[in-house]
């Protein structure tokens, strides 16, 4: 019994070191990715729209304007889902995300040990978040970025593309599933990950337009320490 008892006491440990190992990795691998700037220069001289990149301490967004020459959201995405149906408001701002911790974990006292499970392991689905809101005002958890048309539209189309669809094509939208009054949130394509988190999904869409983004990133402060 003593035997058997120690030969699993060194099996537990290896896989405690084992596990101290990886996720020191993890973390020092994350941080050095997003670190490694990508299209750090802009080869398109035009810059006719202005987008956002904001953050509210964890979780990035992309905002753009509701309606221009390249693309109207309305066509797409209805603010009429939302409670407020305030067609007044002027931007527009998408993330992507677990749908499970989305839609059931509004605070971080609400997390659960299986939603962050499931969302760790590529166990859950995914969602957009899609908020309409007035100008951002920009600052430290809000920049301003000026696109071409061309880059725009690569933008958009990359987060059309985000959207799972009905069979006439048309994004679907998980009703009454907003935080507020100008939020709502649809279903999504993809899988959130370990690896795959909504702040990659946020830099990627920056890679879609060439707009500067890290190699590689999980956090927003690997998207934004590009934009300082």
């Amino acid at each position: 019994m003593k035997y058997r008892a120690w030969t699993w006491l060194r099996l537990f440990r290896r896989l405690m070191l084992s596990l101290l190992v990886f996720i020191a990795a993890y973390m020092l691998l994350a941080f050095l990715l997003s670190r490694i700037s990508v299209n750090s220069r802009d080869e398109d001289p035009d810059s006719a729209v202005a987008i956002y990149l904001r953050t509210n301490g964890v979780h990035t967004d992309v905002v753009f304007p509701v309606e221009n020459e390249v693309f109207n959201w309305k066509q797409f995405v209805r603010v009429g889902h939302t409670v407020a149906n305030d067609a007044a408001l002027a931007y527009v701002a998408f993330g992507w995300g677990d749908r499970d911790f989305y839609l059931h974990t509004p605070e971080w006292s609400d997390l659960k040990f299986r939603t962050a499970f499931n969302a760790a392991f590529y166990l859950g689905t995914s969602a957009m978040h899609v908020v309409f809101l007035d100008q951002p005002l920009e600052g430290e958890r809000c920049r301003k970025i000026f696109v071409s048309r061309r880059e725009y539209a690569d933008m958009v189309a990359f987060v059309q593309k985000s959207f799972a669809r009905d069979t006439a094509g048309n994004p679907r939208p998980i009703l009454h599933s907003g935080y507020g009054l100008n939020d709502i949130f649809y279903e999504a394509e993809g899988r959130y990950s370990l690896f795959y988190t909504c702040n990659s999904w946020t830099n990627n869409t920056l890679k879609s337009g060439r707009q500067k983004a890290a190699l590689w990133t999980l956090t927003d402060g690997g998207i934004f320490c590009h934009y300082q």
